[in-house]
């Protein structure tokens, strides 16, 4: 696919300036379509970091951290204009550097100037409180940015992630560091550009493209950093959270996930089909909330597997040009990934497969969207994150049994109730171990809006909606005594 940069993929942003990284090294960009390379991205290690981080800290102590909330919205808001202006060619990068299908990739990008839009309009709109207290005080209390934030955002929603996490982060007032995915990083750089040409003072966002073993690692460890924001594996995050620990520095993880999706017996089957399938395919099943896991009642449980299977057998996998529901995945080290828990299921009943078109090149990372039946609660597949268009099929007799098969992972970020039983929902929606419980549905549409993290293994902390703004703020207690 030709794709048309407006920007200069090797360099980093810092400072308000476009520069290469100190060393001068680069880093290849690889389509997962078809193996070719790309372009270069700058190679940032810590010696650039150590120069966003001061950047960031210079815009905080002018122009950006004296600047009012109303007029930091402005600018937000501006920016999500840009994106807009530009979804059309944001789509096409994100598609050549994911492997992202076009229809997907364009909704990111929208998602993205939403998250724009939401944050600037809340700028604003995040008051204190005051604290009835003792006769003669006043007692009132303030929420201040954290002031120098870190951003690491991984390679399978890139502008999604930048989105909420960013526009949290620069509507508290918070000057941003941004390390994006080195395998994936063209959009966070777009997003750059347009961020300087929507007007935000130099130093307010810097990003710096690089390995996450030098430049992340060293974004986690600086002492000139305030709050981090991670999403991606829990190996890494751990790592992250570790380094963040000796500075005592507040960390945001959203990590891996295991949902499940409970479908009952009296399930409108018909509307929950769709949300089934493609909770567990989309951007090739590479989404930290994607449901790899169908717990489905007995009484409907040959049902559901024989639609899900004609589903799966009706699925088509291709570049990101052909625009198909499932796309690469974002390397072939990752096929390799996704390959080796294919083998570890050489054991169960395959329920059904899609095709990967005859014109997929053989160099890209395809991979056969494959959906496992009659699959026991304890099985490797059953409990662990694959990462790919992989779905298990699970039967469970009661209602018991489906809470303690849904709460057996070390996961908890998302899960969902097919019912009508009302009693029923409220009930499960209680005993989930979940960040998000979604009832006849799954994912909501995306909810910009709606507060999103996890339990366990899952990450702490919370993203999206008002929640992000305060996550990205401190409080301040005043007591004034005036007698």
């Amino acid at each position: 696919m030709t794709t048309h940069l407006w920007f200069d993929p090797t360099l980093c942003l810092i400072g308000g300036e476009w520069r290469p990284a100190v060393s001068g090294q680069t880093l290849p960009l690889v389509d997962p379509s078809d193996g070719s390379e790309i372009c270069h991205i700058a190679r940032g290690a810590a010696a650039d970091i150590d120069a966003a981080v001061q950047a960031a800290r210079a815009a905080l102590d002018g122009e950006w951290g004296q600047m009012p909330a109303f007029e930091r919205g402005r600018l937000l808001t501006r920016l999500g204009q840009l994106v807009l202006d530009k979804v059309d060619e944001l789509a096409a990068i994100e598609a050549t550097d994911v492997g992202k299908p076009l229809t997907q990739a364009r909704a990111d990008a929208v998602a993205l100037a939403r998250y724009c839009e939401f944050y600037g309009g809340a700028a604003d709109k995040i008051h204190g409180q005051t604290i009835p207290y003792l006769d003669g005080y006043t007692v009132y209390a303030l929420r201040e940015p954290h002031g120098v934030t870190g951003h690491i955002v991984p390679w399978n929603y890139p502008m999604q992630i930048i989105g909420r996490s960013l526009g949290a982060a620069l509507a508290m007032g918070n000057a941003a560091v941004l390390k994006p995915a080195e395998e994936a990083c063209l959009t966070a750089l777009a997003f750059a550009d347009l961020a300087v040409q929507a007007g935000l003072p130099a130093g307010a966002l810097n990003v710096v493209p690089g390995i996450g073993a030098e430049a992340g690692a060293a974004l986690s460890a600086h002492p000139g950093i305030h709050h981090i924001s991670f999403t991606g594996s829990v190996a890494t995050g751990a790592l992250v959270q570790q380094a963040a620990g000796k500075n005592v520095v507040p960390v945001t993880l959203e990590l891996g996930g295991k949902s499940p999706q409970l479908v009952f017996d009296d399930a409108d089957l018909d509307a929950a089909l769709p949300f089934l399938v493609n909770a567990g395919i989309q951007n090739a099943g590479q989404t930290c909330s994607a449901s790899s896991r169908i717990l489905v009642q007995r009484g409907v449980y040959e049902t559901v597997k024989s639609r899900m299977a004609e589903a799966y057998g009706a699925l088509s996998v291709g570049p990101a040009r052909d625009d198909l529901r499932v796309g690469p995945l974002i390397s072939n080290r990752q096929k390799e990934i996704v390959t080796g828990f294919l083998k570890k299921g050489a054991d169960l009943n395959v329920a059904g497969q899609g095709v990967i078109v005859d014109n997929a090149p053989e160099t890209g990372a395809y991979v056969r969207p494959t959906l496992f039946a009659d699959v026991p609660a304890d099985h490797t597949l059953a409990r662990e994150e694959i990462f790919g268009p992989v779905q298990v099929l699970i039967p469970f007799d009661t209602e018991e049994e489906a809470v303690r098969i849904a709460n057996s992972t070390d996961y908890g970020l998302v899960a969902s109730i097919w019912s009508r039983d009302g009693a029923r929902q409220m009930r499960l929606a209680k005993q989930l171990q979940a960040g998000q419980v979604f009832i006849n549905n799954y994912g909501a549409g995306g909810g910009v809006e709606l507060p999103f993290g996890g339990v366990g293994k899952s990450g702490h902390g919370r993203e999206k909606g008002f929640e992000a703004l305060y996550g990205f703020s401190q409080l301040k207690t005043v007591a004034a005594y005036h007698g």
